[in-house]
C-alpha cells in the first residue's frame, strides 16, 4: 500500500515529483479515502505521519522531478501508464 507523506523539504524526500496532464504522467494515482484502500503504487493515502508513511514525496516543477503524476477520480483508472525505474517504491518503501 502506498502511505504518502508530503514533505516541505527536498532533502527529507524519498521521492520528487511532479504533476502533469494525464497524457504526460508516469503513474496515475487515485486518493484512497483510507489506509486500508491504499494498494500498490496508484493508491495514495495521504499520512500526516512520516513515520507511518512507505515514501515522502516534495512536489516540484516538471524539470526537477523524478516522477509525474496525474490524479484520478477513480479507482479503475489508477496505475502505470508505462514502465518506470521507480515501480514498487511507493508501496514498499526506499525509491
Amino acid at each position: 500500500m502506498a502511505r504518502i507523506y508530503q514533505t516541505n523539504n527536498m532533502g527529507e524526500a524519498d521521492v520528487r515529483v511532479a504533476i502533469a496532464q494525464r497524457g504526460n504522467a508516469d503513474l496515475l494515482v487515485h486518493r484512497a479515502a483510507s489506509w486500508d484502500l491504499a494498494h500498490g503504487d496508484a493508491q495514495w493515502f495521504i499520512t500526516r505521519e512520516r513515520q507511518n508513511a512507505t515514501a515522502g514525496v516534495y512536489f516540484t516543477s516538471q524539470g526537477f522531478a523524478q516522477l509525474s503524476i496525474c490524479f484520478v477520480d477513480h479507482t479503475s483508472e489508477a496505475g502505470w501508464t508505462r514502465p518506470h525505474r521507480l515501480k514498487g517504491c511507493l508501496s514498499q518503501g526506499g525509491a
